[in-house]
This record gives C-alpha cells, structure tokens and sequence, in this order.
C-alpha cells in the first residue's frame, strides 16, 4: 500500500448529529499525513452527477464538528445496487449501477471509501467491498441497533433531545389532568424509548422488544389517578407492538421502498382514552430526534471513529468497520458488523431499574 493515499468519505442513510464530526477528524487525519481527501455529495448520488465529488481541505471541514446534519449531504435512496432512474414510460425504475460506482471511484484515483451510515449503508459497502473496493465503514444511527459496536453516535444526542421534549410535557399534561402519548424513533429496537423514557420518569415505555397489553399500563394509569397523581406520561417506541398483534405503518412508501413505521401513538392515544376515560393527546417527536448539535459525547465518538477509520487505512486494514468496544475503538469485519441489529435485552439493567422504579411496560 502507496504512503500516500487518495480516500473518499460519504454518508448515507438517515442523518445523526455527530456526522460533521467523522468528516472533519477523517479529513484532518488524512490531510495530516499529506493524503488527498473527496466527499461524495448525498450517499452515493454524488457519483453520478457533475460536480458530485468535492475536495475535502481544512477550509472546508473548519468550524463543523459541533453542527447537525452533514455537509456532504445523506439520501436513504441511492442504493447503486438498487438505483432509482426513470423508465420509458416515466416511472423510476431499479438498476443495478454498483460496478459504475466502483469504476468511477477507480477513475478518480481513491484508494479508499469511508463509507459513514446505519446498517443499511454499511450493508451496501460490504457489497462494493466484494466487488473489490477497499471499503472502511463507520457506524452511524440515531437507533443505536448495530450489535458490533457498543454504541452509536448520535445515539445520545437523540435520547437527550427525546428526554428534554417529554419533561416539557409533564407540566402540560398535569395541568390539564391528560395522559400524553410521546412517540419515539427507533426502529425496530426500543433503545431511545427505553433511555429517554427512563430519565424523563415516563410512567409506561412501551418498546418493539416487549409486546404489550393496553389494559396493563390503563391500569397503571388509573392506579396513578387513584393515588392523587392525576396524569400520565407514556412512551412508545415507533416500533412497538400489542401482544399478539402487529406494528403500525403509515401510509405510503419510504424512498427505497419499504413501509415506514409509524402512527402507534395515535392509535394507542385512542385506545386508552376508551378504556380509562382520561383525555389522551399524542405526540410524534419525529425528526427533532435527529437535528440540533451533538451533545459532546457524539462530538468526542465521532471524532475518534473518523480518526480510526483513517490509521486503519493507512494499515491497509479494509473491508472492517470501526467499533466502540470500551475503552478502545477497534476494528470488525463488515460482515460481522451487518450479521445482525441489536436489540434492547428484555432482562438488562435498564430495563430492571426502570422496573424497580414502578415504569410499566405494559406486560405486567
């Protein structure tokens, strides 16, 4: 491997804060040891358009690690193995463009993609990596669902904008006796229902990993009122589910596709306001979870997986992704880091405090 590399960085997938974090420490890392530096504009659409790949410099990566989003851009619709163009009749249709993508990357000289995303994207950079494209992923997802890695960045910060909207609700709820419904991302996984709910004192957290039964947490909400209490905060992860039953979906389509989760406050707002009497409202966080600056934990993860990232490619170590696995970042295998999503462990300290505390999950 030349001492002297070219290397790309994109970010796909759903945006997380600390994004600018990973460009600017990769780019500086590199640039550090005289490599040049391209970012890919919008995951992998860049590639594909004039002007779609841009020199990354210190002028370009100033001032950014505390800012939300990224700069380079993110789309969940740019799947090169899976790529929307028109048709003939002007419906998109899905080509498979990844051997395009591989020869420009070739064409422009890199050496290596960071490729920077959720299990989706880093899916797909395992893809190019067989396809003979020295890949490095770092993980990236609000959800916190990736098994290899002890945590995510943006994670925190997500639980942290998620705990400060449900503490503003205590006050309106109680002074309006309601029971409030707050919905939360996630995924299939109930990590950031399960955290904010617990350091905002939800009285219910309502999460995919345990089905629930209305009558439990109606009856939890009715002890509450019993006791002088009278109001109540509930927290559902977009991915939960009643016993027995199914997760909601709103109407229509993601980008790429697939149903998209959601609509399960609502619907649980309906069904408690039946069965207690109390008014219920919902509220759906929605992307607020993912915007803002990074709380300085996100700042610090992410700078030091952009910086890992970088000393594993001038190691020559690809087709790995970099991992939390406390106190070090190392390095997994693509493949292990895709194998599967994590979930949160129905018996984990977490969830036996916030049982200790007396918070429902509505199966007891």
């Amino acid at each position: 491997m030349s001492s002297e590399l070219r290397i790309a960085i994109n970010t796909g997938g759903g945006d997380a804060p600390g994004l600018n974090a990973v460009i600017r420490a990769a780019t500086l890392a590199a640039l550090s040891r005289g490599w040049e530096v391209l970012g890919i504009k919008r995951g992998y659409d860049g590639l594909y358009h004039e002007g779609g790949v841009v020199p990354l410099t210190r002028e370009s990566v100033r001032g950014i690690t505390h800012l939300g989003g990224t700069i380079l851009g993110t789309t969940n619709r740019g799947d090169p193995f899976s790529f929307p163009v028109p048709g003939p009749d002007g419906e998109l249709q899905r080509v498979d463009r990844s051997d395009e993508a591989v020869q420009i990357l070739e064409r422009l000289g890199v050496d290596c993609l960071l490729a920077v995303g959720g299990d989706g994207s880093l899916a797909i950079a395992h893809q190019l990596a067989q396809k003979g494209l020295n890949v490095i992923g770092v993980p990236k997802t609000i959800d916190n669902d990736l098994a290899a890695t002890s945590v995510t960045f943006g994670f925190h910060t997500a639980v942290h904008t998620a705990s400060e909207a449900i503490d503003k609700l205590h006050s309106t709820a109680e002074a309006h006796r309601r029971v409030m419904i707050v919905e939360l991302m996630g995924r299939n996984a109930g990590w950031i229902a399960l955290f904010a709910g617990v350091a905002a004192t939800a009285d219910a957290i309502l999460i995919p990993e345990i089905p629930y039964e209305l009558e439990k947490v109606a009856e939890k909400i009715e002890s509450r009122w019993a006791r002088g209490r009278e109001f109540a905060i509930v927290v559902v992860a977009e991915g939960a589910l009643p016993k027995g039953g199914s997760v909601s979906y709103l109407e229509g389509t993601a980008g790429g596709g697939a149903r998209r989760l959601g609509g399960v406050a609502e619907r649980i707002a309906a069904e408690l306001e039946e069965l207690t009497g109390k008014e219920t409202r919902s509220l759906v966080l929605g992307h607020l979870q993912r915007g803002g600056s990074p709380i300085a934990y996100d700042r610090v993860l992410a700078l030091r997986f952009g910086a890992a990232a970088v000393e594993l490619a001038a190691e020559g170590h690809f087709g790995c992704m970099v991992a939390l696995d406390p106190p070090e970042v190392k390095p997994v295998p693509l493949a292990v880091a895709i194998d599967r999503l994590k979930t949160v462990p129905v018996d984990g300290d977490v969830v036996r405090t916030a049982r200790a505390m007396g918070i429902s999950f509505g199966d007891r």
